[in-house]
């Protein structure tokens, strides 16, 4: 269940439903099941995004056939509850309350299932890479932390994790649920009243709730009121903070990255007006308190314009996204892990076309790389050129290398086209090789981070 409004609905889904705990299950057209598999096939699942309130795995976007098809994989997407259905907090008592992260929970069975059914379809269990974007990558990473999940996955891939975005804790979960009650007109603690309300009534009592700021102290939730919180059993702490302490499972591969500028679908979508200087340190502050002098003593010379909103998606960019990955992954190879970064880099002819949002037109937007990953430019009637067709075999030629042996730059499993192309190779992430990092636009090449300077000085700061 899902609210479709605004300048995504044209993306929806035509149908939603409470019964949505379901997944596609996508296999390479030249799989034989007449005779016994030569040897299992890698297992893909996708975890799809959507702030926790929006998005399906039946999605148009995340066809799975050319995926499964070029790469010679099984493609799994899941499915999972959504808003107040998968993350409603009314209580500790699961028995009488709403105890939340059950969207989380849904996840897990599915990856539960595929663990024991995936065979069937000609795939190995003992080879599940997980990989998700947004709030996808965030559900990656969760399960990356959480230990029941631990033996039900091999490798990861986390497409623009919003890292600095911060769980809710369980009080301010709760406070949420609280309101979330009283617009319905149930007491937070009338479990059966809550449990009466139809499924519209649920989603008119999450939309109002959903732009309200629970805790002060905490601006950037206003980019995502519903999602898993801290409880303390399932998820014990933020990721930012397990990933530096290096509370995850290190013993995985794990390929992430970012695009160039992730920040402009959350600044332009909350903003749609310019931001005046005046402004812009108004909303620094209510982010940054004490070091607001700091971050604007690094930002502002770099950005005269008068409307600040670039500045601003540069900041959310740099903090949400690009430096915190940056330094989880520094701490990762401290312990040893196998990491690969990336930055999608390519700006698309046309990336409103696909995002229906049109204020991403030339900008390399959160979410700019799916349709190269999926070959999915045609369902909003775009046609990659020639250059961004091979930018698109390139990336699929990477994940499948991933998926089939835990390394994107690895020609062992690939099919005859990534044998014969060439690729760049893509360097593991270490301080051996000065950081490098796979720029994916139309050449592709490794380099060293273009940014280090300014994620040296967010690490510096210390507030991740």
């Amino acid at each position: 269940m899902q609210v479709c409004s605004g300048s995504s609905s044209a993306e929806c889904p035509k149908k939603v439903n409470e019964d949505c705990l379901y997944l596609n299950i996508f296999i390479p057209l030249n799989l034989n099941f007449t005779s016994p598999l030569w040897r299992p096939l890698p297992v893909m699942v996708w975890i799809h995004g959507g702030d926790f309130i929006a998005g399906s795995a039946s999605k148009p976007m995340y066809d799975g056939r050319f995926l499964s098809n070029f790469t010679h994989t099984v493609v799994v997407n899941l499915e999972y509850r959504l808003g107040a259905f998968g993350f409603l907090v009314s209580g500790t008592d699961p028995l009488s309350t709403a105890t939340g992260n059950y969207g989380i929970l849904d996840q897990q069975a599915a990856l539960l299932w595929v663990q024991q059914n995936i065979a069937a379809f000609g795939g190995d269990p003992s080879k599940v890479t997980i990989f998700g974007e947004s709030a996808g990558a965030q559900s990656v990473s969760l399960h990356l932390m959480i230990q029941s999940s631990k033996s039900l996955f091999k490798q990861a891939v986390l497409q623009s994790l919003p890292f600095s975005i911060p769980l809710k804790t369980r009080h301010d979960a709760l406070r949420l649920g609280k309101d979330f009650a009283k617009e319905t007109n149930c007491s937070v603690s009338d479990f059966i009243c809550l449990l009466s309300l139809t499924p519209q009534a649920v989603l008119s009592a999450q939309m109002k709730t959903r732009s309200k700021i629970v805790n002060p102290f905490r601006f950037l939730e206003v980019f995502e009121t519903w999602g898993p919180h801290i409880d303390g059993e399932l998820i014990k702490e933020q990721a930012i903070t397990a990933f530096q302490k290096g509370d995850w499972q290190k013993e995985k591969a794990l390929l992430l990255g970012t695009t160039s500028e992730e920040g402009v679908l959350f600044v332009y979508g909350v903003f749609n007006k310019p931001v005046s200087v005046v402004e812009a340190v108004m909303y620094i502050a209510a982010i940054f308190k004490q070091h607001t002098l700091r971050i604007l003593h690094k930002y502002l010379p770099l950005y005269r314009e008068a409307d600040c909103r670039h500045m601003l998606t540069q900041i959310i960019t740099d903090y949400v996204f690009l430096c915190p990955s940056r330094r989880s992954a520094h701490a990762a190879v401290a312990t040893g892990s196998q990491v690969w970064m990336y930055v999608f880099d390519h700006v698309a002819s046309d990336c409103s076309v696909w995002s229906g949002l049109t204020f991403c037109y030339k900008h390399v937007c959160h979410g700019a790389e799916l349709p190269f990953l999926f070959d999915s430019a045609q369902v909003a009637n775009y046609s990659l050129s020639l250059s961004e067709k091979l930018l698109s075999n390139r990336m699929l030629c990477y994940w499948g290398a991933f998926a089939h042996t835990a390394d994107p730059s690895s020609r062992l499993q690939q099919t005859a086209f990534c044998r014969e192309q060439r690729l760049p190779v893509w360097p593991r992430y270490s301080d051996t090789s000065d950081w490098l990092v796979m720029n994916l636009t139309v050449r592709s090449h490794a380099q060293v981070g273009t940014r280090n300077h300014i994620c040296d000085f967010w690490d510096q700061l210390g507030i991740y």
